[in-house]
């Protein structure tokens, strides 16, 4: 007997066990030795890192494409691993180390911090593995990989070499995004532009002669970083702008420095921006780095790795100037004090012309949170145009596509832009430059010491000592490698030819620069193949209003609590259920829970089933059934078969759940079994459909099994070995099942006949709910017009008729009765004559005064969304809401005009 309640808790580590002891992820197998490979890389998560939503979501689309492919007989192969994170992981241990007031970084040194670093990933690094084994993920578990695996780091030594060789990597000085508080470089796609209250302060720099005697003119010029002064080398000024042809050429003296910088002209400064005259400090603004690189003027950096001010032994700094002992003094300050500091200095001086309040986009740490600064240091960089033209061709050509395929444009307009890739960073903790140095600068590019010892011996005559280089490589950089190396590239394995390139890659819009660009990119240059053929981006998970998650705001929902609350399977089926393209998805715990109400239907029909002695019958044909109910039942099966596998080939998992929810709960539970109750434990019936009944409501629900475990893996598995208990032979696990065959079993017939039934029932329901007729109130029902087929259809269910739509009466007529709300269903008329039970024009007068409360809030709501200025203030998810009500309102306005065209005909 299956029990009363289906307990997620229990079932899933039952069924997880058994997945494991059966291997039934395996790839590879021998059985599926002559299988076409389905193979599939799950973006790794971070090595310290812990389920999140965007993972869930993540995971259980791919999970429902392999545990699909994997049932239509195909030999798959879901890779699984982690990243290492160098910022991240660095960033964990280091706060550990300060929680636990034990040395730092820097006090340990490098050997040792890494050392507790190994230490945290081996004992925190399995969290994530582990929840997403109870999510359900049904990747190849034997094979997970680790991007600082010794195979892994072998494929980055030898891409980073053969790169260098290619000319491809290079060393270069650079302006930076700066971190200063991880003392890092971190590439723009890690820096957040938030909007600060700041100051536009204007100083005057005073205009000198030939000598360097002032004239006593003056140019204006306006910054928001008026620390960053000490390090300009010029002020730019239009070439068309009237206002300064005069100056151009000549020179001012930076106020504080007494530096001699030059006015130059370059169409970088705006005529209309400010005062038309901009200051240029190349080493600390990207722009101006380009503007003093067209005009020669050499950049000089002013800040140190912490964003300290930096005078002393800076011989940039002093350029052959005498700076004011005021200026020296600022050494070693603060870059934030400092920018007080040369405020209050220019203002003394009668220098500070304007403070203007400014509201300006500043750059942010995505993780440290600091302000970001543009810094001047040597860096290595990979020339990534050419690789980017290839990746660009591929999707052009159609080795890879994009779904949605509007990425590909956003895909287009980034790698047609592309700058060099700055792929060092001055961490301790990830793969470190395979570069050594020797004493006099010269670079050796190697994959091992002792091939670096060799060169250098080589170009030396001699063996010299050698420095290796302390940094390491953007974690991107391995990722890029993530398709291949992970099956054993750069060795040709078997693995590596029968699984690469990989089919599809399922991966959030968020990181297509980071990840899928680069993947891209690497994989045409290095195996002269695109990585994967389809590149699916699903949206991101938002908080139920729509906001999104954050823990500052309070709102992150955990995927973990959520499997706790209500099993994973809930949690699965909801986020496939809302995983529309290109929506964000909305989500709460109610949504869960209503998913949660979905097993337990199905649950509940099963334990119905057993108790009305549905059985599975191993020599049941489904093909050669002979009650019309039956036969429709298992058309709709085959249906919905056909709807949910299309759903999931193109990639629409919201419409394949949708399908699998309608048939399942629709018409299964609701319809299905409720028309088979007489048959089933009626007196009187033939003992012979009972029992066909009997074996075809067992067979749907294995075929109901098959459909959804991609969706809901661990109930479904549950009841597949439940229900073969009865067989005389054991059966596999459902998860080497193969995927529902049933497009032979279409009864055209007896879909016409149940179906008429279903919309009859259906109509005259919804009729009665829009026009108000009491709930316990019986209403006859006329068929209109009625031909010999409709008669003979109501004869045979008049009894179900009358009991599921609450008739008094079934009647025939050749026009409709007075005062009765008509009903067209497949071509049949029928109508409810409604005098005496509803008063109709009470209802017409009412039903308008609804229309009329919908069209006002529609309109109320389409003033709002055709505002221009509403639609740029107001928050993302304020806009997706009055959408979203907007389509609410507009459904209910088609219902309610229905309902008055049914009682205009009465």
């Amino acid at each position: 007997m299956m029990d009363k309640t289906f307990d997620p808790a229990a079932v899933e580590a039952r069924v997880s066990a058994a997945w494991e002891e059966g291997q039934a992820f395996r790839a590879g197998s021998p059985e599926r030795a002559g299988a076409e490979p389905f193979s599939i890389v799950i973006p790794p998560p971070n090595v310290t890192g812990s389920l999140h939503m965007g993972h869930a979501l993540n995971n259980t689309i791919q999970d429902i494409l392999v545990r699909f492919e994997r049932m239509r007989g195909k030999d798959v192969l879901w890779q699984p691993g982690t990243d290492h994170a160098g910022i991240a992981t660095q960033m964990v241990v280091e706060r550990k180390l300060m929680e636990t007031q034990q040395p730092g970084r820097r006090e340990l040194g490098r050997e040792e911090f890494l050392r507790r670093v190994w230490a945290w990933k081996e004992e925190s690094g399995g969290t994530i593995i582990g929840q997403l084994k109870r999510l359900g993920a049904s990747c190849d578990w034997s094979r997970e990989r680790f991007t600082m695996d010794e195979g892994l780091s072998r494929a980055v030594l030898k891409t980073f070499v053969d790169l260098h060789a290619q000319g491809l990597i290079y060393r270069d000085k650079r302006l930076v995004n700066w971190d200063p508080k991880f003392q890092t470089a971190i590439s723009d796609l890690e820096v957040q532009q938030i909007e600060v209250k700041g100051h536009l302060w204007h100083f005057d720099y005073p205009v000198v002669d030939e000598a360097g005697t002032p004239t006593g003119a003056i140019i204006t010029v306006a910054t928001t970083r008026p620390e960053t002064m000490l390090g300009d080398t010029a002020v730019a000024v239009h070439p068309d702008d009237e206002r300064y042809r005069d100056l151009v050429g000549k020179r001012v003296r930076l106020p504080l420095v007494n530096r001699l910088i030059p006015i130059v002209a370059d169409a970088y400064s705006d005529p209309e921006k400010g005062t038309g005259a901009v200051k240029i400090t190349p080493a600390h603004d990207f722009n101006d780095f380009e503007v003093g690189r067209r005009n020669g003027c050499r950049p000089i950096n002013v800040l140190d790795a912490e964003a300290r001010i930096q005078i002393a032994g800076n011989a940039d700094f002093l350029d052959g100037a005498e700076p004011e002992d005021a200026a020296l003094a600022l050494d070693g300050l603060d870059r934030f004090e400092a920018r007080k500091a040369v405020v209050a200095l220019m203002e003394e001086r009668s220098l500070l012309r304007l403070v203007e309040p400014n509201t300006h986009a500043v750059p942010h740490g995505d993780r440290s949170g600091v302000v970001i600064e543009p810094y001047l240091t040597d860096q290595w960089y990979v020339n990534v145009k050419p690789l980017a033209e290839r990746a660009l061709q591929a999707v052009r050509d159609g080795q890879t596509r994009f779904v949605p395929d509007n990425y590909e444009k956003i895909f287009f307009q980034w790698l047609e832009n592309i700058e060099p890739w700055c792929v060092s960073r001055q961490l301790w903790w990830g793969h470190q430059i395979p570069v050594w140095y020797d004493a006099e600068g010269g670079i050796f590019v190697a994959e091992s010491e002792a091939d670096a010892v060799a060169q250098a011996k080589a170009k030396h005559g001699r063996e010299v000592a050698l420095t290796r280089d302390p940094d390491v490589l953007d974690t991107w950089f391995s990722s890029a490698l993530w398709p291949f190396s992970t099956l054993g590239w750069p060795d040709k394995t078997p693995e590596l030819a029968r699984f690469y390139p990989t089919n599809t890659l399922v991966t959030g819009k968020d990181i297509i620069f980071f990840w899928v660009a680069r993947m891209m990119m690497m994989g045409l240059h290095l195996t002269d193949q695109a990585p994967f053929e389809t590149v699916y981006l699903h949206t991101l998970v938002r908080d139920e209003k729509g906001a999104k998650m954050s823990k500052s705001k309070g709102n992150v929902v955990d995927p973990v609590d959520l499997i706790d609350r209500f099993g994973a399977d809930a949690l699965r089926f909801t986020l496939a259920a809302l995983a529309a393209p290109g929506r964000d998805i909305k989500l709460g715990p109610q949504r869960v829970e209503g998913y949660r109400n979905f097993a337990t239907k199905l649950w509940n029909a099963a334990r119905f089933a057993e108790m009305n002695g549905c059985e599975l019958k191993a020599d049941f044909r489904p093909e050669a059934v002979r009650e019309t109910l039956n036969a429709w039942a298992l058309t709709e099966a085959a249906k919905a078969v056909a709807e949910v596998a299309q759903g999931i080939t193109v990639y629409r998992f919201n419409d394949a759940a949708a399908a699998a929810y309608r048939f399942v709960w629709n018409v299964f539970c609701d319809w299905y079994l409720e028309l088979a109750k007489p048959v089933l434990h009626g007196e009187g019936v033939d003992l012979a459909a009972r029992a066909e009944t009997q074996a075809t409501v067992a067979f749907l629900i294995d075929q109901i099994a098959k459909l959804l475990h991609p969706f809901m893996p661990f109930l479904t598995e549950e009841l597949w070995a439940i229900k073969g208990q009865v067989l005389p032979t054991p059966r596999g696990l459902l998860a080497l099942e193969s995927w529902p065959e049933l497009s032979a079993y279409t009864n055209k017939q007896a879909e016409e006949e149940i179906g008429w039934l279903v919309d009859l029932i259906s109509e005259v329901r919804s009729a009665r709910s829009e026009t108000n007729v009491p709930a316990g109130a019986q209403v006859p029902l006329v068929l209109v017009g009625a031909d010999e087929g409709v008669r003979a259809r109501v004869e045979r269910w008049s009894e179900t008729l009358t009991r599921l739509a609450r008739l008094s009466e079934i009647g025939f007529a050749d026009a409709a009765p007075k005062n009765a709300v008509q009903l067209l269903v497949r071509g049949s008329v029928a109508a409810l004559p409604l005098e005496g039970i509803v008063d109709l024009a009470a209802e017409v007068t009412r039903l308008k005064k609804e229309a009329g409360k919908a069209r006002a809030e529609i309109g109320k709501i389409d003033g709002k969304l055709g505002n221009a200025d509403f639609l740029a203030r107001a928050p993302e998810e304020v806009v997706d809401e009055q959408r979203e009500r907007r389509d609410a309102e507009a459904a209910r306005l088609v219902k309610i005009e229905e309902a008055l065209v049914r009682l205009s005909e009465a």
